[in-house]
């Protein structure tokens, strides 16, 4: 069985007026197909390219392994040449994938080649947007973003499978404490509901990819993505408009985030356990309560 899940809106172009009204306040997720086509990037961004500018660069790479409890939750899998790992994910099927590298920091003139969407919205906050890279069949882990930015995510080379769920579904999606990312223990393709029953009756949003698609994010939303060909991705963020979003934010970066590294130093499998079984009362919790109304 699989998510109840509704296909993601789809437009060539919007106005700034039908985005702040449909999309903005509600917090809703789209695709806009012509956006990234103005850029630049759309015409120059092969992996050929990639290679050329960023060079041989060692880049850390992940993998869909369920994290270890001894290590940071962003501790490497493999390392490698930039432009090796371009080859590789160019040929070959791997679930190795670059997304704590930023290449744009490396290769400065990737920068002229990309327009923030600023007749949408303000805000923009980096001056180096992250950018990801996946080999065909490797997996983003279904998490919503620590900072809790809007997030516009344009797509190159190749097509992205995303599923995305609201945020009030955290409960019911097996949410890690003191964490932004949910139990690794289940398929977000297949689940299975008789194993983890309080996934049954989740309602979320699913949406594909190409070459120049840009999906916005709104804040908070939780998503899953698998590369379905060798491709890569840049993300632009932008803060909300409500302050109590930034303080959520603020304190997900600080605190939060202080207080778990520091009990996974020192507690690790223990702390892991006890979270991991919190989750799943959480959930069993929400699901007889019949919760999110």
């Amino acid at each position: 069985m699989k998510f109840d899940l509704s296909p993601i809106d789809v437009v060539d172009d919007i106005s700034k007026e039908d985005f702040e009204k449909n999309y903005l306040i509600p917090r809703k997720p789209l695709v806009i197909k012509n956006m990234a086509r103005q850029w630049p990037a759309y015409k120059k961004w092969t992996m050929d390219y990639m290679k050329e500018v960023v060079g041989e660069k060692i880049v850390p790479l992940y993998d869909s392994s369920k994290a270890d409890p001894s290590k940071p939750i962003n501790a490497s899998a493999a390392e490698m040449k930039f432009t090796d790992y371009i080859d590789l994910i160019k040929e070959t099927p791997t679930d190795l994938r670059i997304f704590l590298f930023d290449p744009i920091k490396f290769a400065p003139k990737l920068l002229d080649d990309y327009i923030a969407p600023k007749e949408l919205m303000g805000g923009f906050l980096d001056s180096f947007p992250n950018m990801f890279f996946g080999g065909k069949g490797s997996v983003t882990f279904l998490h919503y973003d620590i900072d809790l930015a809007h997030i516009f995510h344009t797509h190159f080379n190749g097509r992205k499978h995303v599923i995305l769920f609201e945020y009030k579904w955290k409960d019911r999606l097996y949410k890690i404490p003191n964490a932004t990312y949910a139990l690794e223990d289940y398929d977000v393709e297949n689940p299975d509901f008789d194993k983890f029953p309080a996934l049954k009756g989740v309602k979320g949003i699913e949406a594909y990819l190409e070459h120049g698609d840009t999906l916005f994010m709104p804040t908070g939303y939780w998503h899953w993505m698998k590369y379905l060909d060798g491709s890569f991705s840049i993300s632009l963020r932008a803060w909300d408009k409500s302050w109590a979003v930034k303080a959520n934010s603020l304190y997900n970066l600080t605190i939060q985030r202080k207080y778990d590294d520091f009990m996974k130093a020192n507690f690790r499998e223990r702390y892991m356990k006890w979270k991991e079984n919190l989750a799943i009362k959480k959930a069993n919790k929400a699901l007889a309560a019949n919760l999110p109304r």
